[in-house]
């Protein structure tokens, strides 16, 4: 794979370039980079660049002098000397490298070697990371917002274990505060409105028709005739009947959007008397508190913060920073080396008061990555549709994937990078066209397996090594992007977004469409064909593992 062969060919740089040169000469890291154009090569290094000053050359002269220094150097490198095919040197100081035919072979055998886990890796050594996302207020089923989050985290964990992490995906619930008493207070509402009675809706109430639903099943269930029995319930029964009733919504939701959670942690559970107690003890011994009009405030400052937070108010309630400070001790106290939490927009200004908590708790800040995902705008038929949960006007998750289906639904709200805005149009999502990004790749994938179905008739039998006649533009081509698959791996988790992969597979769909259209598998020249169906399935593999990882389908045919 190529990821091995930059590897490779970074070590030759780095120790050919400290044999040949001055002692004195403390040159910058060697880095490798992945041209974006191919006439520049397989990789490309600056490293003449970075060294102008030092050297006090110009980096073009430079560049040539080490180009020098490798082309004497590769010929006694038996991993390399047959997989480079020439290293050129490109104004201001770029050194590119062209791989040989032979070395991107290697690419394809190691397809086939690894199979479904191609591209596998110990990269993360088991370390131990917790993806926190969605984590609705079970207050309402769950809108396109919390679904790209679901798509988006879902996704990251995966990649992550794949890569070796030991990834745990956890949903937290909000069971706790002002916003379900308002829900409980809704649905008692319209039990008593059903009941011929009237009510006031509290302000910031919530009026949507899944409430009235709600009040109809808890007076069958609770077997309320008139407006007296309502008033024999227990307060908080309200409340208590729709966190429960909402939390199996919001699980069938995510169940059948493919996303399925390690952990499902209560607020109420984790935020107690005692556990909160406890850490206004732990705080207040470290020196992080102090009082100040009546209240308790957190000393965020010290840490980075703009200025302290109220964590305990002069009535004597708690702030929302408090049970999230005791929440975030509790996953580190759980064996969590890494915490990502995938957020809202609205929560962009919480960040450094909780990353200002996770120090105060004596951890890195480092190891608390809050990941701002931006909104998302259902378009139908070209107009955007309202989202306000509490106005009870949205389109809902499940209103999406039974219109779109799960596959087009996941892929959707992946199309881009977490920190922009989206934009996800209903009527494209449903096209089955090259058009629609989803089914493009989705066909390629299909598109093998008959392949396949049509190779087995001919009893044409694919080669797995000693590649020798793919030497067309497009096979090469589509030979280097599946050497590129594992990168993109890397990508994603340095960007903590799942957006890298999937437009990679976009662009490995184009490859092999471009290979296909220009270029017949299955032939008179039954060497080529083997080498060709080779090509084809390795793409196969490729495409497979990238979607299964995205959380998408893997379908044989269209």
């Amino acid at each position: 794979m190529l990821f091995n062969l930059r590897e490779q060919l970074k070590k030759h740089l780095e120790k050919s370039l400290r044999e040949k040169l001055p002692a004195t000469a403390d040159l910058p890291p060697v880095e490798l980079d992945i041209p974006a154009d191919k006439v520049h090569g397989e990789f490309s290094c600056n490293i003449a660049l970075k060294s102008a000053k030092l050297l006090q050359k110009p980096p073009i002269a430079i560049a040539e002098e080490f180009r020098a220094i490798v082309e004497g150097t590769l010929p006694a490198d038996n991993e390399l000397k047959d997989k480079i095919a020439r290293v050129e040197v490109k104004k201001p100081g770029f050194i590119n490298f062209f791989l040989t035919p032979k070395a991107l072979y290697e690419i394809v055998s190691e397809i086939f070697k690894g199979g479904n886990n191609y591209g596998r890796s110990r990269f993360g050594q088991d370390k131990k990371v917790q993806v926190e996302f969605v984590s609705a207020n079970p207050t309402g089923p769950l809108s396109v917002a919390h679904a790209r989050q679901a798509a988006v985290g879902d996704a990251l964990a995966n990649i992550l274990n794949f890569i070796g992490f030991e990834a745990s995906r956890e949903y937290y619930i909000n069971d706790g505060g002002n916003q379900i008493n308002l829900l409980g207070e809704s649905i008692k509402c319209r039990t008593m409105e059903l009941l011929g009675g009237t009510a006031e809706l509290p302000e910031n109430g919530y009026q949507g028709e899944y409430v009235k639903d709600m009040a109809r099943e808890f007076i069958a269930q609770n077997k309320i005739k008139n407006l007296a029995d309502i008033n024999k319930q227990d307060p908080v029964s309200f409340k208590n009947y729709g966190v429960d009733h909402l939390l199996a919504v919001i699980r069938k939701d995510l169940e059948d959007f493919n996303v399925h959670f390690d952990c499902w942690t209560r607020e109420t559970k984790v935020a107690t008397k005692d556990s909160i107690n406890a850490i206004l003890d732990f705080l207040r011994e470290k020196g992080h508190l102090y009082e100040k009009d009546s209240a308790l405030w957190f000393k965020s400052t010290d840490f980075g913060d703009d200025k302290d937070r109220v964590v305990r108010k002069s009535d004597g309630s708690y702030t929302y920073l408090l049970p999230d400070i005791v929440y975030h001790k509790n996953k580190y106290d759980r064996g969590f080396e890494k915490l990502i939490n995938l957020w809202g927009p609205d929560h962009h200004g919480y960040i450094p008061r909780i990353k200002a908590a996770a120090q105060a708790l004596g951890k890195n800040p480092d190891s608390l990555n809050v990941l701002i995902v931006q909104l998302a705008t259902i378009y139908r038929e070209g107009k955007p549709v309202s989202m306000s949960t509490r106005r009870g006007e949205f389109i809902s998750l499940r209103e999406v994937i039974d219109e779109v289906g799960v596959d087009a639904a996941r892929f959707f709200f992946l199309m881009r990078h977490i920190n922009a805005h989206l934009d996800f149009d209903l009527e494209l999502a449903k096209k089955e066209t090259p058009e629609n990004p989803v089914y493009y790749i989705q066909y390629a994938h299909a598109r093998i397996h008959s392949i396949n179905k049509k190779a087995q008739e001919a009893g044409l039998k694919q080669r797995e090594n000693s590649f020798c006649l793919l030497n067309a533009p497009e096979e090469l081509d589509l030979i280097k992007k599946l050497g590129s698959f594992p990168d993109m791996l890397f990508v994603c988790y340095h960007e903590l977004d799942p957006y890298a992969l999937m437009q990679y597979l976009h662009e490995l769909a184009m490859a092999f469409h471009k290979f296909y259209d220009q270029h017949r598998v299955i032939g008179e020249d039954t060497n080529l064909s083997s080498e060709r169906l080779a090509l084809a399935n390795a793409t196969r593999i490729v495409l497979a593992n990238g979607l299964r990882l995205l959380g998408l389908s893997t379908p044989e045919r269209m």
